[in-house]
């Protein structure tokens, strides 16, 4: 069965994702956000495009306070009903159009967050959520792996993108292409692109 990826990633689309499996995603966390955050100091974390919930889950085991955010209110009720732990806000939110829930967070990771090409205002308000000393982690799939389930990265912001938008005020840490360790999109996605940055002033 192939995998049904919604073209407008508008929330009925999501839901009807969400709907169409007991569990949509694994429940492991995702192998860049370990590499990357295992040594943080916790503080406050926003997870965007969190979906049922295992990132959000393992930054709040390591002592953070998570707000968590999905388009998807399916996979909010999930998540919910997995961790009623009082670390993890879970919010339905469209964050096209929709407030950025909060600022001045320590981290704020995007883990396959599709944002289209031309939506850089929510990118703008997403690096604006980051505090000074904060940190902004963006991880999508290598391009030769969505390519090969048919999309187009060239409609989305990349790691890359991203990084060009950030300026003075910010350190890169990482900006780098490596292998996920477990596969994922049914063998398809075999390597991550990794951004991971630190704001330096605002």
């Amino acid at each position: 069965m192939s995998e049904h990826v919604p073209d407008d990633h508008s929330a009925a689309e999501w839901d009807e994702r969400y709907r169409s499996a007991d569990r949509l995603w694994t429940a492991d966390v995702n192998p860049a956000l370990v590499a990357e955050a295992s040594d943080l100091p916790a503080g406050t974390a926003l997870d965007v495009g969190s979906g049922e919930g295992a990132d959000a889950r393992w930054l709040a085991d390591r002592g953070w306070q998570v707000t968590a955010v999905d388009i998807s209110q399916v996979a909010i009720d999930r998540a919910r009903e997995t961790d009623t732990r009082e670390a993890i806000t879970w919010l339905r939110a469209d964050l096209s159009v929709d407030d950025v829930p909060g600022r001045d967070f320590g981290l704020v990771s995007l883990q396959y967050f599709p944002i289209p090409r031309s939506d850089d205002a929510t990118v703008q308000r997403l690096l604006d959520a980051v505090a000074d000393d904060g940190h902004l982690l963006v991880v999508s799939h290598e391009a030769e792996g969505v390519r090969a389930q048919g999309r187009n990265p060239d409609d989305y912001f990349q790691p890359a993108d991203v990084a060009a938008l950030l300026g003075d005020g910010w350190t890169v840490i990482t900006d780098d292409t490596r292998e996920r360790g477990v596969a994922a999109g049914g063998g398809a996605h075999t390597h991550d692109v990794v951004l991971h940055a630190l704001r330096t002033r605002s």
